[in-house]
């Protein structure tokens, strides 16, 4: 019973940790205006020049889960057809681990 409990506590701190490793690259690639480029149309918290065509980026994690975050930033025409973001998965634009890494980021928002 402690193995198991001690293996889940050990998991549980790897996944944080991981997931906090991830919110950081995924903060550099939000804010780096030749690859994410979030800043471009959104305002972030702790970014420069933020623009104003897209929504004020925070309190994501209650309005979206994961897995609709990341449809998003795949491909937010899907969703949303007049859209003027960019379809960052299906494009090409990001791979499916600069997505990832970028909600790891934007739910910490």
């Amino acid at each position: 019973m402690r193995t198991a409990l001690a293996l889940g506590l050990s998991f549980a701190a790897s996944t944080a940790a991981h997931a906090q490793s991830g919110a950081a690259e995924g903060q550099k690639l939000a804010f780096d205006r030749g690859k994410g480029n979030c800043l471009t149309c959104h305002e972030i918290k702790g970014g420069d020049l933020p623009g104003s065509i897209g929504p004020k980026l925070e309190n994501l994690k209650a309005r979206y889960d994961r897995a609709g975050l990341i449809a998003i930033l795949h491909d937010e025409t899907a969703r949303n057809p007049l859209t003027v973001m960019p379809p960052f998965g299906r494009n090409r634009i990001l791979t499916e681990q600069e997505i990832s890494a970028i909600v790891d980021f934007l739910q910490t928002l």
